[in-house]
C-alpha cells in the first residue's frame, strides 16, 4: 500500500485524532508528540485535507482574514504592495521607466486644474 492510498483510506476519526494531537502537543494518551512525529503527522493530516477535498475555511493552518482581507493588514496586499514598488525601483535602475513607448518630443506635459 503506497502512501497516498493510505492517505485515501484513512478513517475521519485517526484524521480527527491526528489533527488534535498536532494542535495540543500530545496524543489521545497524554504521551507528548515529538517534532518528527508532529511533522510527520502534520503532513498527513494536510494530504488528506486535499485528497479529500475539504473546504479551505475547515484546512488546517486556514487564517480567516475576515474584514481585514483586501487591505493594509492583509499580508498578501503588503507583499503586492512591496512587489510593485521594487518593480518600479528596479525599471528606474534600468532605465526603462516607459522610454521605449513615450510618443512626446522629450518635453514634459502637464495637464492643468483650476481649483
Amino acid at each position: 500500500m503506497t502512501y497516498e492510498e493510505l492517505i485515501e483510506r484513512l478513517d475521519p476519526n485517526v484524521y480527527g485524532s491526528l489533527r488534535q494531537s498536532i494542535e495540543l502537543g500530545k496524543w489521545p494518551d497524554g504521551r507528548k508528540v515529538s517534532p518528527e512525529q508532529r511533522s510527520i503527522s502534520l503532513e498527513a493530516v494536510i494530504h488528506y485535507e486535499n485528497t479529500h477535498n475539504m473546504p479551505e475555511e475547515e484546512r488546517t493552518g486556514y487564517i480567516d482574514r475576515g474584514a481585514k482581507a483586501g487591505t493594509d493588514c492583509d499580508p498578501t496586499v503588503r507583499m503586492q504592495k512591496k512587489a510593485a514598488k521594487n518593480a518600479v525601483k528596479n525599471d528606474a535602475l534600468n532605465g526603462s521607466l516607459d522610454e521605449s513607448s513615450d510618443d512626446s518630443d522629450g518635453s514634459e506635459q502637464y495637464t492643468e486644474v483650476k481649483v
